[in-house]
């Protein structure tokens, strides 16, 4: 049987300095996955399950490196984590697997299941594919060479998952040590020695059989290099998409071309992985924030209703009026709209911004005050937040009357691209990032990548 590799998330260096993770009542993320990865590791031990605990003083890529130098076949790798929300009353448990992979989907709800069934009020958020996370992918599940799943095993700012974690720890771990013993026995480690064989998979580009096959690793879809070679793809600056030669001919995971904006998908009856590089959009011009959008309104209705079935509820026009607005000060409004999901987590709001108040981009006011702006309309909130994306991103004057309380406090055309909001509109580093991994996001629920 094959061997377990359990990492608690942070604690190691990270720019220049040690990361504790989230932060809620006097602990931290680090210090409370560590305990609760320690009693994981006692219990699989005691069932005689072989664990390689990750020392908690690496960083994110050095947990990954230190994995993969260790890796042998039929391995499986876990991260726990705690996740943190502006809204103290978001809680529950959730497991990230690597998108389009079904065999991890389901070893996801293995561990899922494992945990929930020994620890019964905490909530299910489910199991999700990692283009669901805030930055459109996971390291951890994507580099990782063995089959690998990222776990938050709650909301460490919810008081109630932060108690249930503290005062049942070992609950806590023995639900999570029973579904990676799961699954860790339905991986087929193989012979020792023998050579790996894979099987075969279709490709499909751009709706066309392609003439040569690719091969499925642990659960992933692997394309020859020559054909990534024909998409026009340089992967000599990409050296964490995962390479593999098998029979003398190098293939890479399919999955990482999304980062070079090609839809990848999974058709399992068929075993047929399908890519598609005809963007409609042009690559070089989608992270401008002053272009055009491309989905249509309903495109964008049904990709907000598709992540928050009651979004519409309450504002039923709001693709309307982010087509209609940006498109009058001359932004892309399907940075905007999905700015706003980032935002308002897909109009569910929080308790620092109330629906009511019309603010759709954590607009603040003049004067520093706590209160986030208010608008009396949600057209003008759409309007204000319009006209601030235009003050980063363009010299232009507005067309509109200014209704955007801030607009002449920034520093007009110094972030015309969406990385450069990162630091700038919010504090986050990867504000920018989480903006576009929502954008593609949105373009490949609409068929448009």
């Amino acid at each position: 049987m094959g061997r377990i590799f359990l990492s608690a998330a942070h604690g190691g260096k990270e720019t220049g300095g040690i990361d504790p993770g989230s932060v809620a009542a006097g602990t931290t993320e680090a210090r409370e996955m560590i305990l609760l990865r320690d009693l994981i590791v006692t219990e699989l031990r005691a069932r005689s399950f072989e664990v390689l605990s990750v020392p908690d003083d690496l960083s994110a890529k050095q947990t990954i490196e230190w994995i993969n130098s260790r890796v042998r076949r039929g391995d499986v790798a876990l991260e726990i984590h705690t996740d943190a929300a502006s809204s103290p009353s978001v809680r529950g448990a959730s497991v990230f697997y690597i998108a389009n992979n079904d065999e991890r989907k389901s070893n996801a709800q293995l561990v899922l299941m494992g945990l929930l069934r020994r620890v019964t009020q905490l909530p299910n958020r489910g199991v999700k594919p990692d283009t669901n996370s805030g930055l459109g992918s996971l390291a951890f599940c994507r580099q990782t060479k063995a089959p690998a799943l990222l776990m938050q095993v709650g909301f460490l700012s919810n008081p109630e998952d932060r108690t249930l974690l503290q005062n049942r720890r070992r609950d806590f771990a023995l639900g999570i040590a029973d579904g990676l013993a799961a699954w860790s026995r339905t991986v087929d480690s193989g012979s020792e020695g023998e050579e790996a064989t894979y099987p075969a998979i279709n490709i499909n580009i751009n709706g066309q059989k392609y003439s040569e096959q690719g091969i499925l690793v642990d659960g992933n879809a692997y394309i020859p290099i020559d054909l990534v070679d024909r998409l026009q793809i340089d992967l000599s600056k990409a050296p964490n998409v995962r390479r593999i030669t098998y029979r003398r001919i190098v293939y890479v995971k399919a999955i990482e071309l999304r980062e070079f904006n090609v839809s990848v998908s999974w058709d399992s009856a068929s075993r047929t992985v399908s890519l598609r590089s005809n963007l409609l959009i042009c690559s070089g011009q989608i992270d401008k924030i002053m272009s055009h959008g491309n989905a249509s309104e309903v495109q964008l209705q049904i990709f907000l209703k598709n992540n928050n079935e009651n979004a519409l509820v309450r504002f039923p026009d709001i693709a309307k009026l982010y087509r209609e607005e940006a498109a009058i000060e001359g932004v892309n409004y399907d940075i905007a709209f999905c700015q706003m999901c980032v935002e308002t987590g897909f109009l569910r709001f929080g308790d620092d911004i109330k629906p009511e108040q019309n603010n759709f981009a954590g607009l603040g006011t003049i004067g520093g005050g706590s209160q986030a702006a208010t608008f009396e309309s949600a057209r003008i909130g759409v309007r204000a937040h319009v006209q601030h994306l235009k003050a980063y991103a363009s010299l232009e004057p507005l067309v509109q009357d200014v209704v955007d309380p801030r607009f002449r406090f920034v520093t007009r055309g110094i972030a015309p691209l969406v990385g450069q909001l990162s630091g700038r509109w919010s504090a986050d580093l990867n504000y920018g990032d989480k903006i576009m991994a929502m954008l593609k996001r949105l373009y490949e629920s609409a068929g448009l990548m």
